[in-house]
């Protein structure tokens, strides 16, 4: 064991697991029931959502070091790891072999929806005046970006791909750190986390939908 943690690699790797779950995975998962109020409304998405964020203290200081950073820090790490695997999945065509593929892949779709989402989103609002669509009704800039079908299918893709990514790697974390070491165990987690999967990405697709629903007596009453 002392060999073990003396080992830069096997140091790395229990860090990078660990930012897949917290902060990453765990901003996620609120992100995605963040952007369900969208079920609400304009009013209360606007008010209760977008403005409630920007008003709490050090905002800024914790998008950069407690979201952006742990993200490039994991996704650098699992470039690295990518780069120095090999893959076999045409010799063993297994499905776990499948699914390190896929999270090795997803990854780089994640990255790349990210990068779509921020500059949309938070880049863009930066960038233009207070008076802009996506700085005075975020709900509205929303319901019109989604509102075409190239874009509705990014996010749609972008959030599955991140769901199955984060779910699947903490399948890979209960291995990698010892608390699944029976293949009846990880059989067990594997059903687990599949259904986690399922409800984290109804929970997602809920809040896509949910900016075209609309309720107005919902948004009144709040």
């Amino acid at each position: 064991m002392d060999a073990s943690i003396k080992n830069t690699h096997f140091l790395a790797r229990r860090i990078h697991s660990l930012l897949g779950l917290i902060p990453v995975g765990a901003f996620l998962v609120f992100h995605m029931w963040e952007n369900s109020q969208s079920r609400f409304g304009p009013e209360h998405y606007n008010t209760f959502v977008v403005e409630k964020i920007k008003s709490l203290n050090y905002v800024l200081f914790f998008e950069i070091f407690a979201i952006a950073i742990p993200i490039l820090a994991h996704a650098v790490y699992g470039i690295i790891i990518w780069w120095n695997g090999k893959t076999n999945v045409y010799k063993y065509g297994y499905f776990r072999n499948w699914m390190w593929w896929f999270q090795r892949l997803s990854g780089f779709g994640i990255l790349a929806f990210l990068l779509i989402h921020v500059g949309l989103t938070r880049i863009y609002s930066a960038l233009v005046g207070p008076d802009h669509l996506v700085n005075e009704n975020m709900f509205a800039y929303m319901q019109q970006q989604l509102s075409n079908p190239a874009m509705f299918a990014v996010y749609l893709v972008g959030m599955i791909l991140a769901v199955v990514h984060f779910t699947n790697g903490l399948w890979t974390m209960g291995i990698s750190w010892g608390l699944t070491t029976s293949v009846r165990s990880q059989k067990i987690m594997q059903v687990v986390w599949a259904a986690l999967a399922v409800v984290i990405i109804a929970m997602g697709i809920h809040s896509l939908v949910g900016f075209f629903f609309d309720h107005p007596e919902l948004s009144a009453g709040i």
